[in-house]
């Protein structure tokens, strides 16, 4: 499938598919969309304390990236893994210019290290943030009650409707410890429902630039 580096409406890079028509994030920003629906809508709801997070699409590394840098500004300590079924190529992570754009040339060396680390393995990067990618099919992830906040970040329900059903949904739930948090782009009634049928309580947000909503929803 053909790809192509573009530039979003921020400034900030992603990757389009042109047969599909579909971005790894969003055409009207991409680190805005990161920094709306995943930061202010997920992290945020967390402080001082040690959480984990599991990222679903892990993709450019854009969302974990973004996290690393703001872990030390919320006195959070942050376990983090990312599940990546079909890993970019690092001649393309050459082309994103995520780090220039967040203003975090600093940490130059760390944007390098999260795309160039070991799968399966778990990888201290700082004090306050650890990684492990995980080369897996979302349909294979059982875990259960590790997890205090999902990103997920699949590829629309447009194109690859198997990742937003029930059946993935229901191990997000299980995945999660009580109380525990997932965040979406999507806004979707389809993916609303599905969510509330496996047991999340769902709420609508306004969404990131783009997108009138999005979606929170909590294990209760």
């Amino acid at each position: 499938m053909k790809r192509e580096i573009i530039i979003t409406s921020d400034g900030s890079s992603t990757i389009h598919l042109p047969d599909w028509d579909e971005q790894y994030h969003s055409k009207h920003g991409a680190i805005q969309e990161a920094k709306h629906v995943f930061i202010k809508n997920g992290l945020s709801l967390f402080s001082k304390q040690h959480i984990s997070i599991l990222e679903i699409g892990f993709g450019t590394g854009l969302n974990s990236f973004i996290t690393f840098l703001e872990a030390p500004k919320t006195g959070l300590v942050i376990d983090y893994v990312g599940i990546e079924a079909y890993p970019v190529a690092l001649d393309e992570i050459k082309k994103l210019n995520y780090v220039s754009q967040l203003n975090a040339i600093t940490f130059n060396s760390i944007f390098k290290q999260i795309h160039q680390q070991k799968w399966e393995e778990k990888h201290r990067i700082s004090k306050s943030f650890s990684l492990i990618k995980r080369k897996q099919l979302f349909n294979e992830i059982n875990d259960k009650n590790i997890f205090n906040l999902i990103y997920f970040d699949a590829f629309g329900a447009r194109v690859q409707p198997e990742l937003w059903t029930e059946e993935i949904f229901k191990k997000m739930y299980n995945a999660l410890k009580p109380n525990g948090v997932l965040v979406t782009y999507s806004a979707k009634g389809s993916v609303r429902r599905a969510l509330q049928t496996v047991g999340f309580l769902v709420e609508k947000l306004p969404g990131p630039p783009g997108k009138r909503e999005m979606l929170r929803a909590i294990k209760k």
